[in-house]
């Protein structure tokens, strides 16, 4: 398909906490190294394990383990000085602890992590983690970091499942992943009390390439995870997304918004299924009601749970219980899949194909089998009271294990001397007593109306609760210390039941595993399709092109009246890579709409990765390895920086980690410093940007850069439209129309000169100015328009864009042959004109 004309196809933080954690800022401008993705609101449950390699190269491992949901990923990368990349792992594993070796500490740097001063021979990494992380920085013996160590780790305790091997090879020669790995363990073994059973956990490699890196400013500019404005508010990026049901969905949409997938069949496959969701409706409502029966569901807590045993003594009733509850919490997912497998059969989509195999495990058979032939149909999870613990105690069948049933029995008459105790003292009394069941047994509850003068002698512990008297006798504390007994020795022994049912499962955890992940996914795109229905978004392609018609920014579409918001077309190739974005150059107005043409990019390139609708009426997106951004123009007080300093340090990371393949939006660069400095730095920092080749949108008020980079081949100009308006001879009014349109600004604008008219200046000296401005102009223009470097600038954007013209309808054309030597004849006259106008 070739790609449609739109302007620019022609010719023409979150704050790091250095202050709070106790250091001192730098002033030299390292100190503002990069931030990356984060939601300052996502709960930390992360223990990650850093361990960086002393060479040159900056090699670092990574072992993020989630105490929730039992997860553990590995993740070896090679580094630049800033840490960057390091950081963006680490903001994807929000960490509630950093454990590093104690050879990056000095000694006398023990109290880093309470806000001790920081020392010189403390490890630049380990700065930065303390400036960026509120997490606590707890040393690890370096003993502990053996790689050897790691890998006896991971062969032990990987999942037995199809992606096992891999995972082992893939490992094998990842020294620094694996010495964080053993670190990792033993801190959980030794420190955190907790021990996995064999082949019991999900643990992965997890490939940093995969991914488009995004830094922690530009997703809270391009608010991805939160609102700028308001915490609280859903109107973000992922709370636009967010129509998920389960908790694994919800932590997959997060992870996808903050590093978009770079593999480009695994975003078609990804698109075909929400394409089917859309257009089969019974398809849609059957996913929607499969996964309202997993509401609030947490499969990767309760497979932790069940892998993790704590390191200590377990034959008590409290933990039994939670057991107890646990299984049978697991017997209702398991129950739930079929349904779920009922509503993905017949889908045309691979993705959908491969996740019902997925689901339809016989392993979850096999589980649910075994559940079913231990515990009762009728026993179920409820919060609190007697009927909780009834529900623990009968959970196991009967005539399962004797001694079990007979504790039961014991427990039951003892309950029901309880009752009869009740019973009788409220005859005795003529009160109309009842029994509340507590954590510490039962006592008896009285209505405070149904109560005359005082309570009869021989109770106890008498409390006032909501309108009613508690209290206890003696004979009923008997009476429940006998019930206690009896209810420990039957869950106990329910536990034990439990555990060797628990030991079953475990060796086919890996099924769970599996489930868990197909689950994520197809909520996740039951959501992007939910999303999309609701707002009329349109499939994207990939074609190595950005190429967006009527594109609409999403968060502002969500919060703002149907059609007011103004929709803009955007065309980015390689013979327009570097385009510059200008608006009057008024302070009075000094967001014409740049700002939200600058977002509106990103956050429709981020949606397109992620595999979910644009919208837009078309779309076309070519793959980015990272998304950098410089859209703030405020002072970072943390830091010691002033908005120069500021804007120095965030180019200064785009311009050294950028690559081809980049998509980079600066907004306003050098306004924190004089006019001329500004120009003479944005110019530069321009020149190395389209030197790089990336796709890059410039926004700026310098109109001096449309002359001083014309002479570059990729550089187009773009401005955003002004309609002018006269009410008066007097009154002079603007409104900017919010629609990006080819070209810079014309000379002869003069907006200033016509506002200049607000300020009732004398008629003879406004057009004594606008004489000498128009002036000015003029000869400024005729003298480009003759420069003989003015001309080869035009033939060599000519020629270039001649070049990319003729590789799209190569690659990508589907037009019959006579349409396309049509085509190609535009082409051909129109270059031809161009040479003939400049030779």
């Amino acid at each position: 398909m070739l790609i449609p004309d739109f302007p620019g196809s022609t010719a023409s933080s979150r704050p790091a906490t250095a202050m709070s954690r106790g250091w001192t800022a730098q002033s030299r401008p390292a100190t503002a190294r990069p931030q990356t993705n984060a939601s300052s609101r996502h709960e930390a449950s992360y223990v990650i394990a850093v361990l960086e390699g002393r060479g040159v190269s900056r090699e670092v491992g990574l072992a993020a383990l989630d105490k929730d949901t039992g997860r553990v990923s590995l993740i070896q990368l090679a580094d630049s000085p800033t840490y960057v990349k390091t950081l963006h792992q680490l903001h994807l594993h929000t960490p509630s602890i950093i454990l590093v070796p104690d050879t990056f500490l000095s000694l006398t740097d023990t109290t880093m992590a309470s806000g001790g001063k920081k020392a010189s021979s403390t490890s630049v990494l380990v700065q930065c983690m303390i400036e960026e992380f509120d997490a606590p920085v707890e040393p690890v013996m370096r003993k502990y970091w053996n790689d050897a160590a790691g890998l006896a780790f991971v062969n032990q305790l990987i999942v037995d499942d199809d992606e096992r091997a891999a995972t082992l090879v893939a490992m094998s020669s990842k020294y620094y992943a694996l010495s964080a790995a053993s670190a990792l363990f033993k801190h959980a073994e030794s420190k955190l009390n907790i021990r996995f059973a064999a082949s019991s956990l999900l643990i992965r490699y997890a490939q940093a390439e995969g991914t488009m890196m995004i830094d922690s400013e530009t997703s809270r500019n391009l608010e991805l995870v939160g609102s700028i404005s308001f915490k609280r508010s859903s109107h973000s990026m992922f709370g636009l997304l967010n129509h998920t049901y389960t908790a694994m969905g919800a932590r997959l949409l997060r992870a996808n918004v903050l590093a978009p997938i770079t593999e480009q069949s695994s975003i078609e496959a990804r698109l075909d299924v929400v394409e089917e969701l859309i257009q089969n409706e019974n398809r849609f409502n059957d996913v929607k009601n499969a996964l309202k029966s997993l509401h609030k569901m947490d499969f990767d807590k309760l497979i932790c749970s069940l892998a993790a045993s704590e390191a200590r003594e377990t034959s008590t009733a409290k933990p039994a219980a939670a057991r107890v509850a646990q299984m049978l919490s697991l017997r209702n997912i398991v129950k739930n899949m079929p349904v779920l497998a009922k509503a993905l059969a017949g889908s045309r989509s691979r993705l959908l194909q491969i996740v019902l195999d997925m689901i339809s495990d016989e392993r979850l058979l096999r589980i649910e089998q075994l559940v079913s032939e231990t515990l009762n149909e009728e026993a179920a999870p409820t919060k609190g009271g007697l009927n909780a613990v009834n529900a623990r105690v009968y959970a196991v069948k009967a005539n399962y294990n004797r001694l079990l049933d007979v504790a039961r029995e014991t427990y039951k008459e003892n309950v029901g001397d309880i009752f009869a105790l009740n019973r009788e003292l409220s005859e005795q009394y003529n009160l109309p007593l009842s029994l509340v069941y507590q954590d510490t047994g039962f006592v008896f509850a009285l209505k405070k109306t149904d109560l005359q003068g005082e309570l009869p002698r021989g109770f106890v512990n008498v409390t006032a609760q909501k309108g009613r008297w508690l209290f206890s006798s003696v004979e009923l504390k008997k009476r429940n210390a006998r019930m206690k007994d009896a209810l420990d020795e039957t869950l106990i022994l329910s536990d034990k039941i439990i555990q060797e049912l628990t030991a079953e499962i475990v060796i086919v955890i890996g099924a769970l595993y599996k489930a868990s992940e197909a689950v994520a996914i197809v909520d996740m795109l039951w959501s992007f399709a939910h999303a999309s229905i609701l707002r009329n978004y349109v499939r994207p392609e990939f074609t190595g092109t950005l190429a967006i018609k009527a594109g609409r920014h999403p968060i502002l579409e969500n919060v703002q009246a149907a059609g007011t918001l103004v929709p803009n077309d955007v065309y980015c190739c390689e013979a327009s890579s570097f385009q510059i974005i200008q608006g009057p150059n008024i302070r009075l107005f000094a967001t014409t709409g740049k700002s939200i043409y600058l977002r509106q990019i990103g956050l429709l390139t981020v949606m397109a990765m992620c595999g979910c609708f644009v919208p837009a009426e078309y779309g076309s997106f070519r793959l980015h390895d990272a998304l950098l951004t410089r859209l703030s123009n405020d002072d970072d007080i943390e830091k010691s920086l002033s908005t120069f300093a500021n804007e120095m340090a965030s180019c200064a990371m785009i311009v050294g980690i950028a690559t081809e393949n980049s998509l980079i939006l600066i907004d306003e660069v050098g306004r924190g410093t004089s006019p001329r400095e500004g120009v003479g730095i944005s110019h530069a920092i321009a020149e190395e940007l389209i030197k790089l080749k990336s796709y890059v949108f410039f926004a700026t008020h310098f109109s001096e850069l449309t002359t001083t980079l014309s002479r570059q081949p990729s550089v187009v100009n773009l401005h955003l439209a002004v309609q002018r308006s006269r009410q008066s001879t007097s009154n002079f009014g603007m409104t900017f129309q919010y629609r990006v349109v080819d070209g810079a600004p014309e000379h002869t604008s003069h907006y200033g000169l016509d506002l200049a008219r607000l300020a009732d200046l004398p008629d003879d000296v406004l057009a004594e100015g606008r004489r000498v401005a128009e002036a000015l102009s003029e000869m400024e223009e005729r003298q480009e328009q003759d420069s003989r470097s003015n001309k080869v600038s035009i033939r060599r954007k000519a020629l270039l864009r001649l070049r990319t013209q003729l590789t799209q309808a190569l690659d990508h054309s589907s037009l019959p042959d006579e349409e396309l030597a049509a085509y190609l004849a535009r082409f051909q006259k129109e270059i031809m004109q161009v040479l003939h106008d400049t030779l």
